[in-house]
């Protein structure tokens, strides 16, 4: 754990509790206390602590609260303004809740004990129930269990998606409470519910001006609250769309000139840092560069790998925790990054391929079925140059949405029984990813299809992979971490946005350009999107350290019986020296595994 995070342990008994007892006064952001059916102990910079006789509040992060009343209550008494509305509906407060936030809550009236996080998890809490007692903590390696043991599961959850989602962690007995959940363990026992659910419906508008300054004026005011928290604060700067406006509104708020931090790639087609140039000349950043080498990932790699709870695969997190190294040395003490853009207004390039493929379901059924898929379905017809990509095109165009995305997995495409050991598949269900992708996009509540593939991405996207990318790289670099366009009222702006204002024909995030387009350069909002992305399997094939730590860390994966061992030879002398941009993630999402392991859970073996 880094200085800049924050602590959470208990473990909760309510067969042992004493009916008697009381909770004594809490004045500091630390309580440690054991006694009959509770032990808990909270601390760290962003820990509030509020009691009652009969009722103990933990509050984690600074909420805001979405009505007047409740936020002036939140401002002069701190998480004790919540205490009512805990005992009564929790939901409820939930929802007049905005912000990165989590809570624990003992009451003993109730018997009980209580745990939510936010809308995106961003303040996680993990937990494990054995004999009718329930542990939480802030990090899965917290968590109190009686066998902290690896679960294989986990692994492959990991090389399939490149992080393990929630509900899962790497623990056997721990889980990780999704989004927007709340967990409850009583004398009656545990419950496991959504207390927030995101309801896509579309409202259609007469008054476009009026709602581009609703959404102007919603950023305006989310990045107002995140300086009003105090301390300096700066921003990423990529050069793209959400990071410009970010920063553009930062420099609006403060009145002065920004702080930004833009990564750069000395390698074609990597670098991006001439558009963070415009950007921070538009709106006159104080601008700072680093360009990342092979030789930085070497440093970094075990560090950075080590200190997630879980082992996490992002390579952009090397990039962000550079930056945020560079952001603390100069003095600051939170970084907003421009996340949530892409996933809240329809900005992935999946999005407009969908709309690509539904072309094909306007031509004739009868035409379809009896002379398009069974021409394009022919095995001489994959042969020919011309017929190739119709036969793709049709091919793609008759899977669903969701089916779509999973045939550019990379396992899946690499093999699984070509990469992994069969004494390790013998241990992992291969079809569970599969049902959990299939549960979230199920379980969006959306009428379209494209609301349907951004509810999904902000699970998947947002609330497992990105965030926890940039709030982990800037703990350990000593820093907090703020989304302004993951506010609650961008967030409500986005479940009632039209399809056709969300992608214009094909034109991704639309509304969201045309809301800023006397705002952002113009060379911004015409730019292709790129972000963080690192030229890692470049520079393995170059750098004898990176090539040596890359190749000792995957042939770990074979030691510990996990990745076969022809797969890996074939990986570094042919497969990654062909296509050094693909295989190189396998390499990259290996070797943080392994040293994730070699950190915190040595012993594994299959």
């Amino acid at each position: 754990m880094s200085a800049r995070e924050n602590r959470l342990v208990c473990r909760f008994e309510p067969a042992q509790l004493d009916p008697s007892q009381n909770f004594d006064e809490v004045t500091s952001g630390r309580i440690e206390l054991e006694r009959a059916g509770i032990r808990l102990l909270a601390d760290g910079p962003d820990v509030r602590i509020a009691c009652k006789p009969r009722l103990l509040v933990v509050l984690i992060g600074f909420p805001y609260g979405r009505d007047a009343a409740l936020d002036a209550a939140l401002n002069a008494h701190g998480p004790a303004a919540l205490t009512e509305h805990l005992k009564t509906d929790p939901a409820a407060l939930g929802n007049q809740l905005g912000g990165r936030f989590a809570l624990l809550w003992i009451d003993l009236d109730a018997g009980r004990i209580a745990c939510m996080t936010d809308r995106f998890s961003t303040r996680a809490l993990c937990w494990s129930a054995d004999a009718g007692a329930l542990s939480v903590a802030s990090r899965a390696d917290l968590v109190p269990v009686a066998e902290r043991r690896v679960d294989p599961q986990a692994i492959y959850d990991f090389l399939y998606f490149h992080m393990i989602p929630a509900p899962r962690t790497i623990f056997a007995t721990v889980n990780r409470l999704e989004p927007g959940h709340l967990l409850a363990c009583g004398r009656s026992g545990i419950s496991d519910q959504a207390w927030w659910q995101p309801r896509f419906a579309q409202h259609a508008t007469d008054d476009l001006e009026g709602l581009k300054a609703q959404f102007r004026g919603a950023i305006r005011r989310a990045v107002s609250r995140e300086v009003g928290q105090g301390g300096r604060v700066a921003a990423f700067l990529s050069g793209g769309t959400d990071s410009s406006t970010v920063i553009g509104m930062l420099r609006d708020v403060g009145g002065d000139s920004p702080r930004g931090y833009s990564i750069g790639f000395d390698t074609d087609g990597y670098d991006e840092m001439s558009y963070a140039r415009i950007a921070a000349k538009a709106f006159g950043v104080d601008h700072r560069e680093h360009y990342v080498t092979a030789q930085d990932l070497v440093r970094n790699v075990p560090a950075v790998a080590a200190h997630y709870d879980q082992p996490f695969g992002n390579s952009s997190a090397l990039p962000a925790y550079c930056l945020g190294l560079l952001a603390r040395s100069d003095g600051f003490d939170r970084l907003l990054a421009g996340d949530g853009g892409d996933e809240l207004f329809g900005g992935n390039s999946r999005y407009a391929k969908q709309k690509v493929f539904e072309l094909y379901h306007a031509v004739p059924g009868a035409l379809r079925s009896t002379l398009i898929e069974p021409l394009t379905a022919a095995a001489w017809a994959r042969k020919l140059p011309g017929l190739r990509k119709a036969s793709s095109y049709v091919e793609q165009a008759c899977m669903s949405p969701l089916a779509r995305t999973e045939q550019y997995n990379l396992l899946q495409r690499l093999g699984r029984e070509s990469v992994l050991t069969s004494a390790f598949s013998a241990h992992v269900d291969a079809e569970a990813p599969l049902r959990l992708r299939r549960q979230v996009w199920d379980g969006v509540r959306a009428d379209t299809v494209l609301d349907r593939e951004l509810g999904f991405d902000w699970r998947f996207t947002l609330a497992d992979n990105d965030l926890p990318k940039v709030i982990g790289t800037t703990a350990l670099a000593g820093l907090d971490v703020g989304f302004p366009l993951l506010s609650e009222e961008l967030i409500d702006l986005s479940l009632t946005l039209p399809d056709n204002l969300k992608l214009r024909g094909f034109k991704l995030r639309w509304f969201f350009k045309e809301a800023l387009k006397d705002f952002l350069p113009r060379e911004i909002l015409e730019k292709k999107k790129h972000g963080f992305g690192l030229p890692f399997g470049h520079w393995a094939l170059t750098d004898p350290a990176l090539k040596a730590l890359s190749e000792d860390s995957v042939h770990g994966l074979v030691a510990r019986g996990i990745l076969r061992e022809d797969f890996v030879r074939a990986l570094f002398a042919s497969h990654l020296p062909a296509h050094p941009g693909y295989y190189g993630e396998m390499v990259w999402i290996s070797m943080m595994l392994e040293q994730w392991l070699r950190a915190n859970a040595p012993e594994t073996r299959f």
